[in-house]
């Protein structure tokens, strides 16, 4: 429990940080606006990325509020799909709150397990069979692995959206389940929730 604090502390201390800087680059911007060698685009570039990391590493402590209530095993899945992103072993990954969603999905394998991180890195490790499909969580159990989710018809334009990525979106859009995924390709973490991705950054060291 120490250790959680710890993490969701040093969470908090990141983010606060992060905005004392954009205001003060803000401030900044305003007295230089007028100048005639000073690039607003620049300026403006720099913190559109901040913003994005704070979106990044915000996720990673929401994530906590969504589904803790649902879950007491949440930091199981947190190191689970760290160590998935670690090593670039693609997921998927529902946690399902409220709503039952198992009318929605077609249904895989049952597991009937006790949620363990082990245990999700297990089934989408490379090769493995089950890897391809969506684990499915209840409470602190892994009913069932290799679901296959709904994809979405939202129309993502130029942008690559993967198909785990369309799954996700496409069950978060008719349920308020919450959807984890990690990229095979580039071992990006995110989320899916209300028809919305969002990107998740963990601090690797409070996850031990």
């Amino acid at each position: 429990m120490q250790n959680e604090n710890n993490t969701f502390s040093s969470i908090k201390n990141h983010i606060s940080f992060q905005l004392e800087q954009i205001i003060e680059e803000a401030e900044k911007m305003q007295l230089s606006i007028g100048e005639k060698e000073y690039c607003l685009l620049c300026e403006l570039a720099q913190i559109r990325d901040r913003f994005n990391e704070i979106q990044s590493t915000a996720s990673f402590f929401y994530l906590k509020a969504y589904i803790a209530e649902f879950t007491s095993q949440y930091i199981e899945i947190a190191k689970a799909i760290q160590n998935l992103s670690e090593r670039r072993h693609g997921a998927l990954i529902v946690v399902e709150r409220h709503q039952n969603v198992d009318h929605l999905i077609q249904e895989g394998i049952q597991l009937n397990a006790t949620l363990s991180n082990r245990l999700i890195e297990s089934i989408f490790y490379p090769g493995n069979p089950l890897h391809d499909g969506a684990v499915l969580i209840k409470g602190d159990y892994m009913i069932s692995a290799a679901n296959v989710l709904p994809l979405s018809s939202q129309d993502f334009g130029q942008e690559k959206v993967g198909t785990r990525h369309r799954a996700a979106i496409g069950l978060s859009e008719i349920t308020d389940a919450l959807i984890l995924i990690v990229s095979e390709e580039t071992g990006k973490m995110s989320f899916a929730l209300e028809g919305t991705l969002y990107p998740i950054s963990t601090p690797d060291s409070n996850l031990q």
